[in-house]
């Protein structure tokens, strides 16, 4: 799945630089809104704080590295955040909701057979964290230390991921298994697992777990033989990579 089908959405955070001249407030006779300057900003503080988290650490990025990599002033900041923690917020928030609506998109798109459709979801997934790994890494790893907030939202996100289970099935007629508690352990090892890689600064990787994900999102609900019938590396009539929106081949590069 591509991303050309989906120009509605915005760029990934860490996707560009934040010093990105394309985005620079021009001067002259014809002035830009303060809405757009605004917004601009704040892309750019989007920008410019993942790749500063990404280098440095939640902890160690402070409010001025992220400015300076934005190419935007403290006072425009602080106009447009209360701190680094509301900041970090925003763009994880934003962050999440580009891919998800990539995962969606890919998860309709791929025809109504449920292995099908989970197997693009999870390939959108590993494909377009990978383009991006300074968003991969801001977003699984370093939002353990952005506080209890940032904790809280990423274990919305994980329960929010359940919804792509919802049409796999009943699953086992196991005494004692629960199919809640069992789509809950699948998703949490799913993330656990990229979560891992990406924390070994091994993100460009990802997509190279799509088989081992796929059978493990598959098998409880397909069994094995329905499991290993849905797993396969990615193929040439798979289609092309996925990538966030507005990705360059420098960015993707960054941090991996």
């Amino acid at each position: 799945m591509t991303t050309q089908g989906h120009p509605q959405l915005a760029p990934l955070p860490g996707a560009r630089p934040g010093r990105d001249p394309d985005r620079a407030i021009k001067r002259g006779p014809r002035r830009v809104s303060a809405e757009v300057v605004a917004a601009t900003q704040r892309d750019r503080l989007f920008d410019g704080l993942v790749h500063e988290v990404a280098t440095k650490g939640y902890d160690n990025a402070r409010v001025s590295d992220i400015c300076h990599a934005a190419g935007v002033t403290r006072p425009a900041f602080y106009a447009l955040f209360t701190g680094k923690e509301d900041a970090f917020l925003a763009a994880y928030r934003h962050g999440i909701a580009v891919v998800s609506q990539l995962m969606e998109g890919a998860y309709r798109e791929a025809g109504p057979a449920w292995p099908d459709a989970a197997r693009a979801a999870l390939r959108t997934l590993l494909e377009v964290l990978a383009s991006v790994p300074a968003f991969a890494r801001m977003a699984l790893v370093e939002v353990d230390a952005a506080g209890p907030d940032a904790r809280r939202e990423r274990d919305a996100l994980l329960s929010s991921f359940r919804r792509f289970f919802a049409d796999a099935g009943p699953g086992p007629t196991v005494a004692g298994v629960d199919r809640d508690a069992l789509v809950s352990t699948v998703v949490g090892g799913i993330y656990a697992t990229i979560r891992g890689r990406v924390a070994q600064g091994r993100a460009a990787e990802l997509p190279q777990l799509l088989p081992v994900l796929t059978y493990a999102a598959t098998a409880p609900f397909l069994g094995t033989d329905g499991a290993a019938r849905a797993t396969r590396p990615i193929r040439p009539d798979d289609g092309p990579s996925a990538t966030a929106p507005c990705v360059s081949p420098s960015e993707a590069t960054v941090h991996s």
